[in-house]
């Protein structure tokens, strides 16, 4: 609840009392120290709690075996509400001195009137008025409420430990992922070592079935691997020769070697499984109303069971003060505020580990609960819309060769640039198995081309300018070229011994699942408008296959900044996406700031929310996660702050004029453990949500 209290080792909050969470989560679900202090303290007070209620029960059918009773039931009790309470007392003085009273503030007293004064009942008797005598003549004593309340707010105490550790569940699973071996090539030879000893760039076989043990690219092999965990998406991923994997992602089918890239702490699963428990322990800011209530809420209880006393006391029927006792001590019990406090705490720990188990990470608890409110969404281009690399999207021929033969032979000559069109020809050539000739005479020509010999003919590839200033005529080609060129594609000529024979379109490709998200967010009544550095031909391409009518080309960093800051101005609530370095002063400037995970450090480090796969699909569920969250939250201060309306007036006696019913403090003790649970599972029920 407090995420500023940080100790060395187990403890209590000095705020309000409850038990520290460990900062970090353990691969399997362990018992906390607070959680087995609890329960041994339950199974003690449970027998002597059990046998007090039995005399009770023996006393309202008229049998009181023993004229001594006061002093067996003292002994009886002694140990549970001394001993077995003992947790409650000193947090509840705690809060006295912290000067933070909470829950157990309302227990401690509760419990310690009703039990010091059964103490004070039973060795001098003669202190209290007739009123307080029964037909007996003994003073009635209250231990055994005093005791079953102990026993209900430990059982209480033991059903929230357990459930607040199955908020950490989707945190273990990350981490389970985790193989603790790596089969490691040494010399020729293949050994299994333990993780932690795997170095960077360290060759690892992936054996079908196996987890991907770090981050690294494959450098031999291919395969199918389940990256749902990581991601969200329940089909495979194909990966083949130089595709990067993810530690902790299953292997599916083919065995591959890879080289290690990212190893223990640096590695994507861990960067997620410490980003989430970051977000854990941040404070959503809903939370505020929450503390603003509590601060004042503890000191009206308390004058409500004063008030209580008196009202009683002064009117109530006879005997007058046990009736005002008894009445009091139900209200401080039923008043605890601890379903207020655990209200928005659990609903953000389950809400961001079912994010990071859906691709979706939250930096912190007040991105969660902003990003359901975006209503205008500004996308960078360039890596987010598209694959953010350029790739042969056309082949065109003239009827001389057949497109193979153009692809390959202009693979050929730009197997020797480093120029990233070059690069994506190479790629297209290999993806389509085409043999390479080895090029001689390369030549590169900066801002037109590349000239080459291959198999004893002279090659040009590259714009217009490069075929001029050699005398080749584009004609034909030139007209072919212009519809690409109006798709945003790059237009790049391949002429074999001075004569046109294709075309090649490059260019960024919309990514596959882009329109579907932009399709959904429209739905959902989000506008979104694009900014990209290309042309103004390359954007508006872009813009029409997705459907976008808001965008501007040839935008400069800052300038997106400005677009952001102007749509705030005209009161629009703005969420940013993008993945590059250019992107991080619009990202830090939005209301929620989203970068993919495919993209810079500097952007995820800027953002408020991450896009594990780079795949805005995650945006649409991260939306849908926010809003139940937030659901989920309302859904818990509702419950809390119903209980109390109604569970205070109730305890007090509003109801004993009209029906003569009161509400017992043990009752109140039991409806007090039960509304604690009770937000707990509602906060739970997060975990099984459909995205």
């Amino acid at each position: 609840m407090h995420p500023q209290i940080v100790r060395d080792g187990p403890g209590n909050c000095p705020i309000c009392g409850m038990a520290l969470e460990p900062r970090t989560t353990r691969a399997t679900e362990t018992p906390t120290p607070e959680l087995a202090d609890m329960w041994r303290r339950l199974v003690v007070s449970i027998p002597p709690t059990l046998l007090l209620l039995g005399f009770a029960m023996a006393e309202m059918f008229g049998w009181r075996p023993f004229t001594w009773l006061n002093w067996l039931e003292l002994v009886i009790a002694t140990p549970v509400v001394v001993w077995a309470g003992e947790p409650f007392f000193v947090r509840g003085w705690a809060s006295l001195r912290n000067r933070s009273l909470n829950m157990f503030t309302l227990i401690a007293l509760g419990v310690g009137v009703a039990y010091s004064f059964s103490v004070v009942a039973t060795l001098a008797p003669g202190l209290f008025p007739v009123d307080f005598r029964n037909h007996h003549d003994s003073v009635g004593v209250y231990f055994e409420p005093a005791a079953v309340i102990v026993m209900l707010v430990l059982v209480g105490q033991v059903l929230e430990l357990r459930a607040r550790a199955q908020t950490g569940s989707a945190l273990r699973a990350l981490l389970n992922l985790q193989p603790k071996l790596a089969r490691r090539l040494e010399q020729g030879a293949e050994r299994d070592v333990p993780l932690g000893e795997v170095l960077v760039g360290d060759v690892l076989r992936v054996r079908p079935g196996e987890s991907v043990p770090v981050d690294g690219v494959i450098t031999e092999g291919s395969s199918a691997i389940d990256e749902s965990m990581m991601t969200g998406e329940s089909l495979p991923s194909e990966k083949g020769t130089g595709d990067q994997v993810t530690g902790g992602t299953v292997n599916q089918m083919g065995g591959f070697l890879m080289r290690a890239e990212r190893v223990g702490n640096d590695t994507l699963l861990a960067g997620i499984v410490r980003l989430v428990g970051e977000a854990q322990r941040s404070r959503a800011p809903v939370q505020r109303l929450a503390d603003k209530v509590s601060s004042f809420f503890v000191p009206s209880v308390v004058a409500a069971a004063v008030l209580t006393f008196v009202v009683w006391a002064l009117v109530g029927p006879e005997p007058r003060l046990a009736y005002a006792l008894v009445n009091a001590v139900a209200v401080l019990i039923i008043a605890c505020p601890c379903a207020l406090g655990l209200a928005t705490p659990m609903s953000v720990m389950v809400g961001t580990g079912r994010g990071a188990r859906a691709g979706v990470l939250f930096r912190n608890a007040e991105a969660l609960e902003r990003l359901g409110r975006i209503d205008t969404l500004v996308v960078d281009k360039t890596g987010t819309l598209t694959e953010g690399h350029p790739a042969v999207l056309r082949v065109v021929t003239l009827g001389v060769k057949s497109e193979d033969d153009v692809l390959g032979v202009a693979a050929a000559v730009e197997a020797a640039s480093e120029h990233p069109l070059a690069g994506a020809i190479v790629r297209a050539a290999r993806d389509r198995k085409l043999s390479m000739p080895a090029v001689t005479r390369f030549q590169s020509v900066t801002g037109r081309g590349a000239t080459g010999e291959v198999d004893g003919t002279t090659v040009a590839i590259g714009n217009r300018a490069l075929l001029e200033e050699r005398g080749i005529s584009t004609g034909v080609a030139e007209t072919l070229a212009s519809p690409m060129r109006a798709e945003g594609q790059t237009v790049i000529f391949v002429a074999v011994n001075s004569a046109v024979v294709g075309i090649l379109g490059v260019a960024d490709p919309v990514k596959s699942t882009a329109v579907e998200a932009l399709h959904e967010l429209a739905a959902e009544g989000v506008q979104v408008m694009m900014l990209t550095g290309d042309s103004g031909a390359t954007a508006d391409a872009v813009a029409r296959k997705l459907g976008i009518t808001a965008f501007e080309a040839e935008v400069l960093p800052d300038r997106k900044a400005d677009v952001v800051k102007g749509l705030q101005r005209d009161g629009h609530f703005v969420g940013m996406a993008g993945d590059g370095v250019n992107d991080a002063p619009a990202l830090a400037q939005a209301d929620v700031g989203i970068a993919m995970g495919t993209g810079t450090d500097v952007a995820m480090e800027s953002a408020g929310v991450t896009l594990v796969k780079g795949d805005l699909r995650g945006l649409v569920r991260a939306r849908h996660l926010s809003r139940a969250t937030m659901r989920n939250i309302r859904q818990n201060l509702f419950f809390a702050f119903a209980y109390n309306l109604l569970g205070v007036p109730l305890a007090a006696g509003v109801l004993y004029p009209v029906s003569g019913w009161l509400l017992s403090p043990m009752l109140a003790s039991a409806a007090m453990s039960l509304s604690s649970v009770s937000v707990i599972a509602n906060a739970l029920r997060l975990r099984h949500l459909k995205l």
